[in-house]
């Protein structure tokens, strides 16, 4: 499945590996340790933050640098609703979401309007610092020492109450919510909406000429993107019961790009494939200071000059080969 059809994936076979993956999930608590499950919950986190930006990049031709101001929003959202207001967090979630979704919103206008291309992926990167030095600097935010010691909530549906604090309570509610975002996603692309965006992406200028109103189907999924990645930062705030600064800062938005280029942007699983390689990169070097910045280069560089289409895209290239022999 290269770029070009992109959209024009299986959707049934998406769905059945979609549930086959969270079905093996959610068999992981029972083989696996307490760290190793922290490691699968934010391997799921970080599968939806690079979807969230393969929807801009792989499939509308959207470059953003900033995507880690969205990620931040979620999470603080999440914590102060929770902590401040004691919301029910099957509330709490769409909040978020759509605090990450208003803040998009008003980067967008900004940011589309006045440029696009790389302009634009500086002036996302812009204003996530910005974002970054106002979290630094509120009191209300913890400052520079973030929000610590945040309780897992308690989960009420009906006459239901799941404490998310018991067990692994928490890590199976990731692993659906987490999945339930997947699926949205993998939805939008297959939709008219989905296939305009693959439109504007190849050809914006021929994209406009037939109807297609290029600059607000830009703004729209720079929307649905921004929406998407706070919900997954909605998640980690009571996953790991603290948020910092760290979370806005520029080295945060270079995580889903490397996700998305490792395992192959022209490709739907591509991101997910990245997002665990590069966690198991993390926790294998975990203990050695430096080694894992320089392991991430390494994959990058290796990833940009000899694996342009990723890890899909190599397993593609000798799939292909071999059906010729």
């Amino acid at each position: 499945m290269q770029a070009s059809t992109f959209v024009g994936a299986n959707a049934r076979r998406d769905a059945i590996v979609l549930l086959l993956v969270m079905g093996a999930a959610l068999l992981v608590p029972a083989f696996l340790n307490r760290g190793l499950v922290f490691i699968a919950g934010m391997i799921w986190i970080n599968a939806v933050f690079g979807l969230a930006f393969n929807l801009l990049f792989g499939l509308s031709g959207v470059l953003s640098f900033g995507q880690a101001m969205f990620f931040a929003a979620g999470a603080y959202a999440a914590a102060l609703l929770t902590q401040g207001s004691g919301l029910p967090f099957l509330i709490v979630l769409p909040l978020s979401a759509l605090v990450g979704a208003a803040l998009a919103a008003a980067v967008g206008v900004v940011a589309l309007r006045r440029s696009e291309g790389v302009y634009f992926a500086i002036l996302t990167l812009a204003f996530a610092e910005l974002l970054h030095l106002l979290i630094a600097n509120t009191g209300v935010l913890g400052r520079n020492d973030g929000l610590a010691g945040l309780a897992r909530p308690v989960l009420a549906v009906g006459g239901w109450h799941i404490d998310l604090a018991a067990g692994d309570s928490f890590y199976y509610c990731i692993v659906l919510v987490c999945g339930g975002l997947i699926a949205c996603v993998r939805w939008i692309i297959g939709t008219s909406f989905g296939r305009a965006l693959q439109a504007v992406k190849q050809d914006p200028e021929r994209a406009e000429f037939l109807g297609i109103p290029v600059r607000r189907h830009r703004l729209a999924v720079f929307v649905l993107a921004g929406a998407v990645t706070a919900t997954a930062g909605a998640l980690v705030a009571p996953w790991a019961q603290i948020v910092t600064p760290e979370l806005a800062h520029w080295s945060n938005s270079t995580n889903p790009i490397l996700y998305t280029l490792l395992g192959g942007s022209a490709y739907f699983w591509g991101p997910v494939l990245g997002a665990f390689v590069l966690s198991c990169v993390f926790y294998v070097t975990r203990t050695l200071v430096g080694l894992s910045d320089m392991v991430t280069g390494l994959l990058l560089l290796v990833v940009v000059v000899g694996l342009p289409g990723g890890i899909l895209g190599l397993l593609s290239r000798l799939t292909q080969r071999g059906d010729r022999r």
